[in-house]
């Protein structure tokens, strides 16, 4: 099932909107992660580089089997071989991952679905306890030349209500901002 403005546009213009490393690091990736998610991984923006960076495997998962080609073509090109990109309709069937398995969870983007509730609780029973969980999305900002249209669009508060009421803890500094276009945040799974 795909998520309300599902579309992505060219890959060229999706890369400029992002420093992808720079955002990571602002969100608490760090090289000891053994296994990180990344649900609707797009043309892999995050998930090639998110292998560059931890010793372990990342999971990149997307409904469109054309996203899934441009990821696993990315990993190819870097000549990475921790990256498992998959076509899955995680909305509807999870991610088919076990429970625990993961120490870090991407949600970018993604939080303007009707099925947010659904996502986050994925997110949970994947991670294990004392995993991350990292969630980016636009500014709550019309003027961002890309996003959901602003009657979907989530504003920080409440992306933290909504990772707050599935279990999650905000760690510091809270809201962090990744210009030009997103905000970001970084939870924990006690």
């Amino acid at each position: 099932m795909k998520t309300r403005e599902s579309g992505m546009p060219p890959e060229e213009a999706w890369e400029g909107f992002f420093n992808p490393g720079l955002t990571l690091e602002k969100l608490g990736l760090t090289k000891n992660c053994r296994g990180v998610l990344d649900f609707g991984c797009g043309y892999g923006t995050f998930a090639v580089v998110a292998a560059k960076t931890i010793d372990g495997t990342v999971y990149a998962l997307d409904i469109e089997p054309e996203m899934v080609a441009a990821t696993n073509a990315k990993a190819a090109a870097a000549d990475l071989h921790n990256v498992q990109a998959s076509c899955r309709d995680f909305v509807a069937h999870g991610s088919g991952l076990a429970d625990g398995s993961m120490n870090y969870v991407m949600l970018f983007n993604i939080l303007h679905a009707e099925e947010r509730m659904t996502l986050l609780k994925e997110a949970w029973r994947v991670l294990s306890a004392g995993g991350r969980l990292a969630v980016i999305h636009w500014n709550y900002d019309p003027n961002t030349p890309r996003g959901p249209q602003m009657s979907i669009r989530p504003r920080p508060e409440q992306c933290r209500a909504w990772a707050e009421a599935v279990g999650f803890v905000m760690l510091p500094p809270g809201v962090i901002d990744l210009p030009p276009h997103h905000y970001g945040f970084v939870f924990e799974r006690n």
